[in-house]
């Protein structure tokens, strides 16, 4: 009897993974299509401004908010990552005017960095210290003019004009 209880239950957690998997179209979060980081409603700003703005034409989400160091760095942070935003989705505890942490600037700067080294050589080799983010100077390169706003303004308390 134990283990007719115990075969039902995995077969039961099985069915209910499977589900999940095929409802939610679980597999099509591994890869880097930027649609499917748009799935979430909260997103749409994001997508959008993303799609019009000039980096849509050489780069997607996990170019820039990845890091790339190793594939299990990407793939760790990638779960991280999405975990996070899952939890604040579900809960609706998500900001109006999504911000990236202080973690993910380090990994977008850092990217910045790597497909613009030619770019920014001669910045990094300077007298200068290099204590600024790209998008300091570079606001709606990736985001266009509105950012990651869900407001219908750039958010100037955060990044005045």
């Amino acid at each position: 009897m134990k283990n007719l209880f115990l075969l039902s239950g995995i077969v039961l957690l099985i069915a209910a993974v499977g589900v999940f998997v095929w409802t939610t179209d679980a597999p099509a979060y591994l890869g880097h299509d930027p649609a499917t980081c748009n799935n979430c409603h909260v997103m749409d700003a994001a997508y959008e401004n993303w799609y019009h703005a000039a980096h849509s034409r050489f780069a997607t989400c996990s170019d820039c908010h990845l890091p790339h160091q190793t594939i299990v760095s990407y793939y760790l942070y990638k779960g991280y990552s999405g975990v996070r935003d899952v939890v604040s989705f579900t809960t609706k505890t998500y900001p109006v005017a999504i911000r990236a942490t202080a973690q993910t600037d380090a990994i977008i700067q850092a990217n910045c960095i790597r497909c613009h080294t030619s770019t920014v050589e001669s910045i990094l080799a300077g007298p200068q210290p290099f204590d600024r983010h790209c998008w300091d100077c570079h606001r709606t390169v990736a985001h266009g003019d509105r950012g990651l706003s869900l407001t219908l303004y750039q958010d100037t308390e955060v990044y005045p004009r």
